[in-house]
Parts: C-alpha cells; sequence; structure tokens
C-alpha cells in the first residue's frame, strides 16, 4: 500500500482498523464488501490474516474465519471478477514441525518441496488457504502465486530465550543467516510476483534473505553454528565484538529461496553480509520501509511479545 501508488498502480486497501492506508474498513470474511473491494480491479494481493500472535487471543474457528473462508471469499470474488492476478501472502510457519529435526540430526534444508506438518492452528489454516488458492487457480485458470514469507516482523522475539540472551538486533541480524527477511524484500518479492504470476501460473515460493549456507554445511551448524559463519564471513567476529554480540550457537534449519530468484527474477537485497558492512560503517541494517513501518502490534488486542484472552 506504500510502494504500489509510488509505481503507478491505483490500490484499494481493505483492513478491518482504519489508517492512512486503509481505502476499505472491513473484513475478507465479508463476502458482500470482498465483491465490492474486487469489482473493476486488475490484480489481488491478499495479505489480511490472523497469524501466529492470535493463537493466544482468538479460536480456532476465528482463524477458520479469516484464514480459510475468507480466503475462499477472495478467491471466489476474483474469478468472478475476471482478475487477471492473485497474489497470497503465506508463511514459512506452514512447514510447521518439518522445521523442527530430530535430535543429533543434520539442520533441516527447507525448500518448497518440504511436506508441511501444521504445528497449530495458524499453520494448519495458512495451510488449507494455500490448497485452496492452488484448486481455484487449477480449476479457473486464475494466475496465482503463493509467497511463503519468514520473518520480517520487527516486534521482539516470541522466545522467552532469546530474548533474555540476545539484544533484539543482535538477534534478528543472526537470523537473516537462516529465517528473517527484510520487509522491503518481501514487498519487492510481492511485486516481482505481480509481474511474473501469467506466466507462472501458478507457483508456491519461499521468501527469505538468501542464506550462505550449503547442504554441505548442515551438520556443523547444528551443533557449531560460530565456526561455520567464521568461514563465510572472517570479519564478523570483530563486528560482533565491538558491539558485545553473540552468534547463536547453533540453528536447526536454513530456508531456501532459490526458486523464487530463479522463477520471480527476485533479488533481496537485505542479507547477513549487508547487515555486517551496514554494522561496521555504524548504519542500521534494515530497510527505510523497516524502519518507516516500524512496530506496529497486532491490531487491537496486543499486550506484548503474544496476544492474551
Amino acid at each position: 500500500m506504500r510502494v504500489l501508488p509510488e509505481s503507478g498502480h491505483e490500490v484499494i486497501g481493505l483492513d478491518v482498523l482504519d489508517s492512512p492506508y486503509t481505502g476499505v474498513v472491513g473484513s475478507i470474511s465479508d463476502r458482500g464488501c470482498v465483491r465490492d473491494c474486487i469489482a473493476g480491479v486488475d490484480a489481488v494481493v491478499h495479505s489480511a490474516t490472523l497469524h501466529k500472535p492470535h493463537v493466544g487471543s482468538h479460536t480456532r474457528a476465528d482463524f477458520v474465519t479469516t484464514n480459510i473462508a475468507g480466503t475462499l471469499n477472495l478467491l471466489e470474488e476474483a474469478v468472478a471478477a475476471e482478475v487477471s492476478r492473485f497474489i497470497f501472502t503465506s508463511t514459512t510457519s506452514a512447514f510447521g514441525r518439518a522445521l523442527e529435526p530430530e535430535e543429533g540430526a543434520p539442520a533441516a534444508w527447507i525448500t518448497e518441496d518440504v511436506a508441511s506438518i501444521p504445528r497449530n492452528i495458524y499453520g494448519a489454516t495458512k495451510t488449507a488457504a494455500e490448497d485452496l488458492c492452488e484448486l481455484i487457480s487449477r480449476e479457473h485458470a486464475l494466475p496465482c502465486v503463493i509467497l511463503r514469507t519468514s520473518r520480517f516482523f520487527p516486534e521482539p522475539d516470541d522466545n522467552d530465550a532469546v530474548r533474555t540472551a540476545y539484544d533484539d538486533l543482535n538477534g534478528k541480524v543472526n537470523e537473516l543467516l537462516h529465517r528473517r527477511v527484510d520487509i522491503e524484500d518481501v514487498v519487492s518479492a510481492h511485486q516481482r510476483a505481480l509481474e511474473r504470476a501469467p506466466l507462472v501460473g501458478f507457483g508456491r515460493y519461499i521468501i527469505s534473505a538468501t542464506s550462505p549456507f550449503t547442504p554441505g554445511d548442515l551438520t556443523e551448524i547444528r551443533t557449531d553454528l560460530p565456526t561455520t559463519v567464521q568461514r563465510y564471513f572472517p570479519d564478523y567476529e570483530e563486528i560482533y565484538a565491538s558491539r558485545g554480540w553473540r552468534m547463536f550457537p547453533s540453528i536447526g534449519r536454513v530456508y531456501v529461496n532459490e526458486r523464487a530468484r530463479s522463477d520471480l527474477g527476485w533479488r533481496p537485497r537485505y542479507d547477513f553480509r549487508r547487515a555486517l558492512d551496514c554494522l561496521a560503517a555504524h548504519a542500521n541494517p534494515f530497510s527505510p520501509l523497516a524502519r518507516t513501518i516500524g512496530q506496529k502490534g497486532y491490531h487491537g488486542v496486543s499486550t506484548g511479545v503474544y496476544t492474551v484472552r
């Protein structure tokens, strides 16, 4: 909503809360509202969701209403309005328990071919919504691209141990190695998906910062991540030491964005190397867009890192 108008697009923003970027206050669960918004449009970018922080504040039925029924409303109304392309913002959380390797096993190499094992109602409903996208896309020849985005939110980490042990920015820069992406790169991925959707037809892609690791590193990064990072980035220890930062001792998975770079022509800019260069120059490692948006919470129900009843 901030970037597309700068590229000459006319946009309609539908959200449950009013804001400078909301054109229509309403819900995707309201079929009539969806129909009115889609009338006459050429493309749909569907990022509306209840997500992981809402697991503690909303019922499973709420998740089904928004994430599944709401997605179906958008898809069917898009078909009825003869929309030319449909982009769905999904999540790497859809992989669920597939992200947890067994004790003593190498880290997981996560590509789009890894089968999802939902961990919670968020992952289950996002996976179901993806299935609806594929079903409608193939039945009605609706070009549809699913983007499974990794962490891009600036809120504090949801893991108590990580929040306690690491400076917030330290933890987020560490995550650029394997499971974080800057929101500016998320936006550019959506722009590329809008451009390429008619050529792709249907596609599902991981959107995460490009990791330096290869499958040959998976055993070592599970047991001794700092040694691997030092091999790829010999200057990282000095840069970290100047800030009193630490690398994670190990990681359990690596998100692989190769297919998005190949099929969509997407080129993420904000990776671990860029972050180190910014830190060495005493600059903020994240994009101007990320800094402009800042922390927004999770609508009106936020009381902390997670929402609670």
